[in-house]
């Protein structure tokens, strides 16, 4: 069972609060031993990567997502309670839009997610343990 602090990051991140749940995380990140240190690795550079698009730093965006990805493939399909296979999914979304405007259409992309933040950004969804 995560901590609370978790829940808090998660409830960030679905806020779109990306620093905030990256701060929230990382103290978790920092103290926690495998598998979990991964896991909350991997969700933060999701984090992180979000917080990058949406200061318009494509590079950053495009790096971090990418680990992001890569760190949580193999919790898939569920850990902790998070859907994990519906936040790569979406995080995978992100990051090839993201490839095919490339570092110049940043600004454009940029401005029309935030336009449609609702359904632009990644969401962690909880699933329950029934």
């Amino acid at each position: 069972m995560p901590p609370q602090a978790f829940w808090q990051g998660v409830e960030e991140f679905n806020q779109q609060a990306f620093y905030a749940c990256h701060d929230t995380l990382e103290a978790l990140w920092m103290e926690a031993s495998q598998p979990e240190k991964n896991f909350y690795q991997g969700i933060l550079q999701i984090a992180v990567g979000c917080h990058h698009l949406s200061n318009h730093n494509w590079r950053g965006a495009v790096i971090l997502l990418g680990e992001g990805i890569g760190r949580l493939e193999d919790y898939q399909p569920v850990h902790e309670g998070i859907d994990l296979t519906r936040l790569l999914e979406e995080s995978l979304q992100l990051l090839n839009a993201l490839q095919q405007v490339g570092e110049d259409g940043m600004g454009d992309f940029a401005e029309q997610l935030e336009i449609a933040a609702t359904s632009g950004f990644p969401k962690i969804a909880r699933v329950d343990a029934s």
